[in-house]
């Protein structure tokens, strides 16, 4: 799955999520810091399996200086809570090749989870085929997909804020810490805990701490092992998260509330995006952009043009443009005469 940051905003209010990818075939990736000049998520591969003795891993793409603690379970576990049969240092990062000793507590198994992680929140885990014949514990687990997201649904000012999730991965204890604008909520004050539960929507709602009365706009992060994190931000004003942003003075609609929002539904590399679009206001025509990652789309090409209707949710696809061919990512835009917009970015990579 390759989905990502969502920047949403419109002309009732400029709102930001930002979120972190998941991806998973038999590895899976997350980190919550960023290595200096390290791009993409660690991988392994079974390289050799000894029954009931070790195991041969092959890790690609490791972060460097990174000290990685090496775990083996049951399989469906993911590696989570798992024994401790080792660590390395990736040193200088990229590619290494390890071997491991299976604890006397899984020999025996068929099937076993193997999973390496770092403080710093990078991690990957795959499985391997200890005995054919062995034990059957169960089957790999299905890889969460898609990526954790934080919406703001009200505010009263200088007391709480609550918090619609979305995507939330299962079985997870998020830590919600609150913090300046800008910064994300990194190191934030902490505010309660959100367990996760089945996992997907949520809602909670949780104290504007002491130290953040007063301000006019506040973060709000929700974090949890393995690397999963959602951020947000809202204006600290009574009312609900469609804050007006300032400078923002859109015509508006008759009728019409709310933000305009698009999510990412599928990508072919190089070659098309669809959209899944919610909310959108009634007959407006909206230009469609792309422009490098960061730049929100903002004086990016133009790829299209969409007339709303009757307004609410749709689906469209639209051209990846020559110029933008080959980028790891691309920011993608949607504007409207009348100031109504949203934006978000995509990994350039086919999915799902």
């Amino acid at each position: 799955m390759n989905n990502s940051i969502v920047l949403k905003s419109g002309w009732n209010g400029l709102r930001l999520i930002v979120t972190l990818m998941v991806i998973s075939v038999l590895a899976l990736a997350l980190p919550l810091t960023t290595a200096q000049a390290y791009s993409g998520y660690p991988t392994f591969d079974i390289s050799e399996v000894k029954k009931d003795q070790s195991v041969t891993i092959q890790m690609k793409n490791l972060p460097p200086n990174q000290t990685f603690t090496v775990r083996m379970n049951k399989i469906g576990t993911k590696g989570v809570g798992g024994e401790v049969v080792g660590s390395f240092n990736s040193e200088s990062g990229g590619s290494k090749k390890l071997t491991f000793d299976i604890p006397a507590s899984l020999k025996g198994l068929k099937l076993i989870a193997i999973r390496i992680d770092s403080p710093q929140g990078y991690y990957a885990y795959n499985w391997f085929t200890n005995d054919p014949a062995g034990a059957d514990t169960g089957t790999p687990s299905k890889p969460y997909t898609g990526i954790p997201t934080v919406d703001i649904v009200s505010v009263t000012k200088d007391d709480e804020v609550k918090v619609k999730t979305n995507n939330f991965p299962a079985g997870k204890t998020f830590t919600v810490r609150m913090g300046e604008y800008g910064t994300k909520g990194v190191n934030g004050t902490v505010v309660g805990s959100l367990d996760s539960g089945s996992g997907g929507k949520l809602e909670a709602t949780f104290k504007i701490p002491d130290g953040l009365k007063g301000k006019d706009r506040i973060a709000i992060r929700l974090e949890a092992s393995g690397g999963y994190f959602a951020y947000n931000w809202f204006y600290n004003s009574t009312g609900s998260g469609s804050t007006p942003a300032p400078g923002t003075t859109p015509t508006p609609a008759p009728g019409y509330s709310g933000i305009p929002t698009f999510s990412i539904k599928a990508v072919v590399r190089d070659g098309k995006v669809t959209i899944s679009a919610k909310n959108f206001p009634a007959d407006q025509t909206f230009t469609v952009r792309m422009g490098a990652y960061g730049t929100k789309g903002i004086g990016g090409v133009v790829v299209g043009t969409k007339e709303t209707g009757s307004g609410g949710s749709f689906e469209a696809t639209f051209d990846i443009p020559e110029s933008l061919k080959g980028s790891q990512r691309i920011a993608i835009r949607m504007d409207s005469p009348q100031g109504y917009y949203a934006y978000n970015w995509f990994w350039n990579n086919t999915y799902p």
